[in-house]
């Protein structure tokens, strides 16, 4: 199962186990995503926003990092202007530790047939 989510105006497609960088994120322990796009390992595509809302990615943080320095030199000719700066963007390191896709109508079913099959044979067990 794979995922694409939105991080610092940019999309990455992640799955479970995946480490990358994303822009600056102001959190400490883990972060939850909200994914953009879900497809499973049946080759299901789930892209209703509905259904996406509940679903989520969650990642662990694992450190910071620094981007390569871009030099910044504006100049004009035969005036005397020149501009030197410099920048580096902040990154935070992420792994990708579980996808939560949205429960689907088989899923759900499947879920209130395995609740219900328990409680069906325990009656019938009273029963005898």
């Amino acid at each position: 199962m794979y995922a694409i989510i939105r991080a610092g105006g940019k999309q990455a497609k992640v799955q479970e186990g995946d480490v990358l960088d994303v822009e600056r994120i102001k959190a400490t322990d883990t972060v939850t995503f909200t994914p953009l796009l879900i497809v499973s390992e049946d080759g299901t595509v789930v892209s209703d926003r509905d259904a996406l809302s509940k679903a989520s990615v969650t990642a662990e943080i694992v450190g910071a990092s620094a981007g390569p320095k871009v030099d910044i030199f504006k100049y004009k000719n035969k005036t005397g202007y020149r501009r030197r700066q410099g920048h580096r963007q902040k990154y935070t390191t992420i792994k990708v530790t579980k996808i939560t896709g949205p429960a689907t109508k088989k899923a759900k079913a499947q879920a209130k047939a395995e609740t219900e099959a328990p409680a069906e044979e325990a009656a019938a067990s009273e029963e005898e």
